[in-house]
């Protein structure tokens, strides 16, 4: 007699969000792996689990709009299962179970081993560093701390992520060195503020004692800055960025206004002398480096005023990389006790008239790049070019270079060096000279 076959599980994770939210999938399907399941980013399963984020407004939206989708394929029968983690879930996760009540269980951002044993596995508290990047080979997320202890009005992070939580140097070095020997070449340090990183556990601000580990992993040749705090930046890491090849010139550093009333009312704990200095420092400090930064607009009670000066700052300020948002009115933030007081279109019109004049110093700065040899590091072909970037520039928010695929062969992942040809607002043309 012979028996029914069982159909074996496939597990499909789908990432919504930021690079944390990355990182903690590759986590997760690192775990599952382990534990003999079959697993997949993003591509076809029977069981499903999304990973959420609940940022802001469009965030959510689309997060809730993915959880639809699937639950309407779980009616249809394309699908057996699904489950939700990530910043949504841990956020409002009541009101989900109350709306969405046929997900098959919600989880939180610190859920993980609760997660694994509904999907029939085990968490391995061995596994540091173990993950399945979901990233192009030759780079990877590497977060070096949880959660936040600053108190910004407009963020709801704290809600979702917790308290600050810095994961120690030497767990980050083993996962670094793994990374290094699945082919990963560049590593891009993220986390809610680096600049808190080690106060926790080392009782001093210890940024510059990682990078200074993570620079002797063999294999690793660029390093790159994501989210810095402006408010007690450690300066001994413009230092070490300026004697260290391995470093990027490159800092991401979120500034969010700089009209001193809005600083204030957003909680900041800085003013607009003290941002400029800072930025003439790192400047000064580390001739050549790009500066990435993000901005806020339509703020509850930014008037006018307060936008004119923010846009002029922009203007001499010449941020080499930056990117506005819209302000977002959260539920349990501080700032939601005000009156969101800017209509969208005024918020989306300014955000417009900040990147406009952003378009244009990058053409500008761009333009001067002409003529320059760089070091790229190819990370696709896409129709008749292979895409590049260089130290100057992150995966999918910056600039890339762009080489003539009919002129020469390139191999995705490897470092080559060109002269750029010629720049448009966002991208660069260079053909290949070694």
């Amino acid at each position: 007699m012979r028996t029914k076959s069982l159909k074996k599980n496939k597990i499909n994770v789908i990432t919504l969000g930021c690079s944390k939210n990355v990182y903690d999938s590759e986590v997760l399907m690192g775990q599952l792996k382990a534990s003999g399941k079959e697993v997949a980013h993003e591509e076809e399963g029977n069981i499903v689990v999304i990973n959420t984020c609940g940022f802001i407004n469009n965030a959510k939206e689309e997060s809730v709009n993915t959880i639809l989708e699937y639950m309407q394929k779980k009616e249809d029968g394309e699908v057996d299962k699904v489950f939700v983690t990530g910043c949504l879930s841990e956020r409002y996760k009541p009101d989900l179970e109350k709306e969405i009540p046929n997900v098959d269980q919600y989880f939180g951002t610190t859920e993980l081993p609760g997660l694994l044993k509904a999907l029939g596995a085990d968490y391995k508290h061995e596994l540091i560093g173990e993950r399945l990047t979901t990233t192009p080979k030759n780079y990877a997320y590497l977060k070096i701390a949880e959660g936040c202890d600053r108190p910004c009005s407009f963020c709801a992070i704290p809600i979702m992520r917790g308290k600050h939580k810095s994961t120690p140097i030497e767990n980050l070095v083993i996962e670094a060195e793994k990374l290094a020997a699945n082919g990963v070449k560049e590593l891009i340090l993220i986390a809610q503020d680096l600049t808190y990183y080690g106060l926790d556990i080392y009782k001093k601000r210890n940024l510059a004692e990682l990078l200074e580990n993570l620079v002797k992993v063999e294999g690793i040749e660029w390093i790159r800055l994501h989210y810095a705090f402006p408010t007690g930046f450690p300066m001994d890491v413009l230092d070490l960025m300026n004697r260290e090849p391995k470093i990027c010139n490159y800092l991401d550093i979120p500034l969010q206004h700089i009209s001193d009333s809005i600083l204030k009312s957003m909680r900041r704990g800085t003013t607009k002398e003290k941002t400029t200095k800072l930025l003439k420092a790192f400047r000064e400090t580390v001739p050549g480096m790009t500066i990435r930064t993000t901005l806020i607009v339509g703020y509850p009670g930014e008037t006018q005023e307060d936008f004119e000066e923010l846009r002029e700052w922009v203007r001499e300020m010449r941020f080499e990389r930056m990117g506005c948002f819209t302000y977002s009115h959260e539920e349990n933030t501080h700032a939601y006790n005000l009156e969101d007081d800017v209509p969208e279109e005024v918020k989306q019109e300014r955000a417009n008239e900040i990147m406009e004049i952003q378009s244009q110093i990058s053409w500008e700065l761009n333009q001067e790049k002409i003529g320059q040899e760089l070091k790229v590091v190819i990370d696709r072909k896409e129709g008749d070019y292979f895409v590049g970037r260089t130290e100057f520039d992150s995966p999918d928010v910056d600039n890339e270079v762009l080489i003539d695929a009919s002129k020469v062969y390139l191999k995705t992942g490897e470092f080559t060096k060109v002269k750029i040809t010629d720049a448009a607002d966002f991208d660069l043309y260079a053909e290949v000279i070694s």
